[in-house]
């Protein structure tokens, strides 16, 4: 049986640019090991699998993989996925916004259209979860893993730090852009020393960001099969989260714009807000556009 896919490219607004995505938006009757098959035949950072709703008040079920495993929740399939829902006709839309609710592992992920003319043009989704903290290994430790010397670690305002808002991340800040262009994973320290952490995928990112951005930032993610990732949405959803916690303010809105993919040649916009009322963080939300690039049908295959 053939399945119908599309692919986008997610955070930016150039085609060849951002994160690709392969979503199947009707992905009824395919089972896990179809699904990881065919997540590891499109070889990108994740494929999505559009499923009816468990509530039909909720706009779908997603199953987001990796070429190596399902994962509960990511920013850029989320994104991806509901503008390409709406661009094909699945999803209403009227006035200047649309509001639904995706079916993550995670749990509920609201998502809001902005909406131009009828036609999705940029979306904004809300974490699953509340900001989960946890401690690091040490600073020296993970220089080392990404071949880097201490001193280009930030220390003073709390990363190295596991974070999480529905799925962790290893958070580390560096000082410059100079720091972030030359780190490289040992693969065999990240074996021997990150790869059981609760968050053990690194998410680096600097405050030396070009123009128009407040930082920059990278993402390796070897036990995923994603060596290293162009658009991060649900790491920026870690980070706003610590963002938030560590601020130390009682009510703020946080406004953050990322850079990331540079280089990878593929550069992306990320859009990050974050929301405090009383003492704790209210919202997460991660904001992208995203360019349909193509369309056609893949065989499943016959596995049992």
């Amino acid at each position: 049986m053939r399945y119908r896919f599309l692919t986008a490219d997610v955070f930016t607004e150039q085609a060849y640019g951002g994160n690709p995505l392969a979503v199947l938006p009707e992905a009824t009757g395919l089972n896990d090991r179809q699904m990881q098959a065919i997540a590891r035949e499109f070889n990108l950072s994740e494929t999505v699998f559009v499923l009816p709703p468990a509530d039909p008040r909720h706009a779908a079920k997603l199953r987001i993989f990796t070429p190596a495993a399902e994962i509960l929740f990511a920013g850029h399939p989320t994104i991806g996925t509901a503008l390409i829902l709406a661009d094909q006709g699945k999803l209403p839309l009227a006035g200047e916004r649309a509001l639904i609710v995706l079916e993550e592992g995670a749990g509920l992920v609201p998502v809001s259209l902005e909406l131009e003319a009828g036609q999705a043009r940029f979306a904004w989704l809300t974490a699953p979860r509340a900001p989960e903290l946890r401690p690091a290994p040490s600073a020296e430790l993970i220089a080392a893993t990404l071949a880097l010397p201490e001193d280009a670690l930030v220390t003073t305002r709390g990363a190295p730090i596991q974070a999480s808002c529905g799925t962790p991340f290893l958070l580390i800040e560096l000082v410059d852009r100079a720091a972030l262009a030359a780190a490289r994973l040992d693969h065999g320290l990240f074996a021997r020393h990150l790869a059981d952490l609760w968050a053990p995928w690194p998410f680096l990112f600097t405050a030396d960001a070009p123009d128009g951005y407040d930082l920059q930032a990278r993402m390796f993610a070897p036990s995923g099969g994603v060596p290293e990732d162009p658009a991060t949405g649900s790491a920026t959803a870690a980070l706003g989260g610590w963002l938030g916690e560590t601020c130390g303010q009682a009510d703020a809105r946080l406004h953050r714009v990322l850079a990331q993919g540079i280089e990878m040649g593929r550069p992306s916009r990320l859009e990050l807000i974050v929301e405090r009322q009383a003492g704790r963080t209210t919202a997460v939300k991660v904001g992208g556009a995203a360019v349909l690039i193509s369309e056609g049908t893949i065989l499943a295959p016959e596995l049992a």
